[in-house]
């Protein structure tokens, strides 16, 4: 039996492989079969390029390729033509700045990266070969030839950082054993950003999907056509994404015990719904092939988002959710997150880092840090800060920043430049806007990294955003369980519980014990199931198959669906359900 498990829920109802299944009609290939559908095509002259994503496998790719068209002309196109890697570091090197974590927006393009000469050296190489050829790497496509095939090999950004955690380098660069932290910030500032503009580009263009995130040997194939109706399909009805978990130092047992997860020590997160990183699962027949989230919100952001979310934000999801578990742990660090103008001044981000922790559950002695007490010099508390950070003695953080007592279903609004953090003995919703990194830690109880190494400080960061007037009459007042009834029905209940006014995203919460109207008003919402077994979400006319979600899954409902109604359903039934809705403010939810 479960030490955290609520009445009612059965442990292993969460979801982890969350599934959008195809109609008949479409297929999909893997393994053998993948590679010898590749090799079909590779008779005559045949020219294909497989454009991959940065991060991905290249000596297997080549190894499958080679093993079932040996008369093809293989070309890695980043071995040959891509610039020096000394030459691609200087063109980032303002991008990536000297900081473990942070660096600034990029806004380059894959031709900064090669060498116009030595593609067009490629093409004319290409044009002497009399047997089929195979161009393939990152930027394949920028070849200036005619491909009779165009295969997109795609990746989720959490699969690359897993392998690069392994031991994998940035793309062409010599840093296999370099902080992890640095990897990332290359990818998220550098990286990234110019494989999904060169992406976006491609998807009228492809033939082929490869799903490279597992080993090459074992690589699926759909066509684009399948790849097309996957992303349209899960534009116009609820889905969830593919959560994943992460350990740390400061992590619970709550995710182990409740969502029965994994075997590390612990778990300090979960990914719920992170689209940048998650991704998402199309079971085709008997076949599941996992491609990015983002590929849905690029491919369908005005379907997905909503026509003013997307004006506002472009092709971005702007909500994050994700489960911080110090159940049986530890403090999380104690920090702030940047103002707007700081974020597009230092950064180059468009919008910053606003959140709220909603508390899933809770131990009797839980309690949240937030905003500075109404004693708190500023001076004296950073003089503190920065002799704890020397090591010379721990940080009183009590004696600067105020703590709240926090219980099952709180919601606590954290504005940027709000001083915060949860206590231990918590588990947090974490509802917040998308950009996911810009944590400025302060304080850290003293404590290192899993990998043993000191968790990074940015103090100076960290002072330039401390808004000093949000001390304790403004945390209590403003920021703790704000929450008023908004309307009522038959058998539910509707409170508004945040966020804030400085914030973009607002959070409506459902109690309910039988059927409950939504409508997205134009606009992408995101829910989880807080209270309560199982529920189901459908269709009033039957747009959409009906949607069974379970105890704190997170799923989206895109803004094209409009209305639907959530009920409860199998174990839910005769239970007092709860759901969280979060929606972008002045889309129609706050109206």
């Amino acid at each position: 039996m479960s030490t955290f498990l609520p009445t009612g829920v059965t442990v292993g109802q969460y979801d982890k492989v969350p599934t959008i299944d195809l109609p008949p009609g479409h297929a999909a290939w893997s393994g053998e079969d993948t590679w010898e559908q590749l090799a079909a095509r590779l008779s005559g002259r045949h020219v294909m390029a497989v454009d991959t994503y940065p991060g991905s496998d290249l000596d297997g790719l080549r190894r499958e390729l080679a093993a079932v068209a040996p008369d093809a002309l293989l070309i890695d196109v980043e071995a040959a033509a891509a610039l020096p890697n000394a030459v691609i570091e200087k063109r980032i090197a303002a991008n990536l700045t000297d900081d473990r974590v942070f660096g600034v927006l990029g806004h380059q393009v894959l031709t900064d990266f090669y060498d116009t000469s030595r593609l067009a050296d490629v093409a004319e190489q290409i044009s002497a070969a009399e047997g089929p050829v195979v161009v393939f790497g990152w930027g394949a496509t920028l070849v200036p030839t005619e491909f009779d095939t165009v295969v997109l090999a795609d990746l989720a950004r959490w699969e690359i950082q897993r392998r690069q955690r392994a031991g994998a380098p940035n793309w062409r660069a010599d840093n296999a054993d370099e902080d992890q932290l640095r990897k990332v910030k290359r990818g998220y500032f550098v990286e990234w950003r110019v494989a999904d503009r060169h992406k976006r580009d491609l998807f009228d263009r492809i033939d082929l999907v490869l799903d490279a995130n597992g080993s090459m040997a074992d690589a699926k194939l759909v066509t684009a056509e399948t790849f097309l109706a996957g992303l349209e399909l899960a534009s116009r009805r609820p889905f969830r994404v593919v959560p994943f978990f992460d350990p740390g130092v400061w992590g619970g047992q709550w995710m182990k015990e409740v969502l029965e997860v994994g075997d590390a020590d612990n778990y300090a997160w979960c990914f719920d719904c992170v689209p940048e990183e998650n991704s998402l699962l199309f079971r085709i027949g008997d076949t599941v092939v996992e491609l990015p989230a983002l590929d849905l919100v690029f491919r369908h952001p005005r379907e997905l988002l909503g026509a003013k979310t997307y004006a506002r934000f472009g092709a971005e999801f702007p909500i994050r959710f994700d489960f911080l578990d110090t159940m049986a742990g530890g403090n999380l660090s104690l920090q702030v997150h940047p103002l707007t103008d700081y974020m597009q001044n230092v950064f180059g981000m468009p919008y910053t880092q606003d959140e709220s922790y909603y508390m899933l559950d809770a131990a009797d002695d839980a309690v949240v840090y937030l905003g500075v007490r109404d004693d708190a010099d500023p001076e004296a508390m950073q003089a503190a800060l920065r002799t704890a950070s020397s090591g010379e003695e721990p940080f009183p953080a009590d004696r600067y920043v105020n703590t709240f007592p926090a219980k099952k279903h709180d919601h606590f609004l954290i504005p940027a430049g709000t001083v915060h953090c949860s206590g231990a003995d918590s588990m947090v919703l974490e509802i917040s806007a998308t950009p996911y990194i810009f944590t400025f830690k302060m304080w850290d109880w003293g404590r290192v990294g899993l990998d043993g190494v000191p968790r990074p400080v940015h103090l100076d960061h960290a002072f330039a955003n401390i808004q000093w007037d949000r001390r304790t009459d403004f945390a209590r007042d403003e920021l703790v369980n704000q929450v008023t009834e908004v309307a009522r029905g038959d058998g539910w209940v509707e409170e508004r519980t945040g966020l804030h006014e400085l914030e973009f995203i607002e959070v409506r919460r459902h109690w309910f014990d039988g059927v409950v109207p939504h409508d997205t008003d134009g606009t992408v919402n995101v829910l989880n199931l807080v209270e309560g077994a199982e529920a189901v979400v459908e269709s009033p006319d039957g747009a959409f198959e009906p949607f069974v979600v379970h105890y704190a899954e997170t799923f989206i409902v895109p803004a094209s669906v409009g209305r639907y109604t959530v009920r409860p359903c199998g174990r839910g039934v005769g239970q007092r359900l709860g759901t969280v809705k979060a929606a972008v403010r002045g889309t129609g939810l706050s109206d």
